[in-house]
């Protein structure tokens, strides 16, 4: 197990160091300049109010007139020695703003993740023990609607209907922690936490109930019902827990997917969290705060296929991942 974890990890931060260089080459090569936009002070006539030797010296202090190998190595460098560098845009160190953004993130991802493995098992065990029936229909065609709605979509439509048409919460911003103010809180988060959660309960949904038909279909499962079993120990002890290792599989892939959510939401409704950084600095070519971001949601994601894989030995003795 310790040589798997280990060999895991090496893969892992292999892959994270090519997704940084993707991203580094492929931001890079988006026309325009940061110095530029960040300043944005430009006359009329389409001139900078600054000099040519002003810019040079500023471009310099940032390292932009390097050549890009030499700027992503000093980039990577300095992650080892713990400097996440400095915002383009804000003039602030990307830690700071990184420290202030990602407990609201996680704050947010935590509740949208809770929802989604609950909602979604419950729903798909209800639609499977139910199967055929109006109820099972009806869970698995809202199930498929909801796998197909855009995020940032659905909730630019729960801001019209429920902000903007009725007026019942509030149109965007961030209303801090419960501890703070439970009420203004609540309701600053009920909508774009619906918007992400819904394709998070809706994609586990589907898979759950896919995964129990298929558990309900085998010799063991018969076996049991043959020998008298009663319901409720054949559902725990055979079939959810069969049922569950495809599942826990695909949460790795939903923390990414909620993330990827994330991104968006927090852009539609104005939350200052990691992904309303992360877009603005994409939009103002902050290289930094972007390389910085991908590093944070790379470690994140592979750090949680990781634990998904552990957890398969739990859930099925037969696997070996030694």
């Amino acid at each position: 197990m310790t040589t798997y974890i280990i060999r895991r990890l090496i893969i892992g931060i292999i892959v994270l160091l090519l997704v940084t260089v993707l991203v580094f080459l492929l931001i890079h090569l988006l026309p325009g300049d940061p110095l530029m936009i960040y300043l944005g002070n430009f006359n009329p006539t389409g001139q900078s109010s600054m000099t040519i030797e002003q810019l040079d010296e500023l471009r310099h202090q940032y390292g932009l007139d390097r050549p890009l190998p030499v700027q992503y190595w000093d980039w990577l460098t300095d992650i080892f020695r713990g400097d996440l560098g400095e915002s383009i845009s804000a003039r602030q160190p990307i830690s700071g703003l990184i420290a202030d953004a990602m407990p609201r993130t996680a704050y947010i991802g935590i509740i949208i993740f809770v929802i989604g493995v609950v909602g979604g098992i419950f729903v798909g065990i209800l639609c499977a023990i139910r199967r055929g029936s109006w109820m099972d229909n009806t869970l698995t065609t809202l199930a498929n609607i909801g796998m197909t709605i855009p995020t940032f979509w659905l909730g630019i439509l729960f801001i019209y209907f429920f902000s903007y048409r009725m007026g019942w919460l509030p149109v965007f911003g961030w209303g801090g922690y419960p501890w703070e103010d439970f009420w203004k809180s609540t309701s600053h988060l009920i909508l774009p936490i619906s918007a992400v959660a819904v394709g998070s309960v809706a994609g586990l949904a589907r898979l759950v109930r896919s995964c129990m038909l298929e558990v309900m279909r085998t010799d063991y499962v018969r076996t049991a019902w043959a020998k008298g079993l009663r319901e409720r120990v054949i559902l725990v002890r055979h079939q959810i827990k069969n049922a569950m290792i495809p599942v826990v599989t695909a949460l790795g892939g939903a923390i990414a997917g909620i993330l990827g959510g994330q991104v968006f939401i927090e852009t539609v409704f104005a939350i200052p969290g990691m992904g309303l950084l992360m877009m603005s600095g994409i939009f103002d070519y902050d290289y930094q705060v972007v390389q910085a971001g991908v590093l944070i949601f790379g470690g994140i994601i592979i750090i949680s296929n990781l634990i998904v894989d552990i957890s398969w030995g739990w859930l099925d003795p037969r696997i070996r991942l030694a």
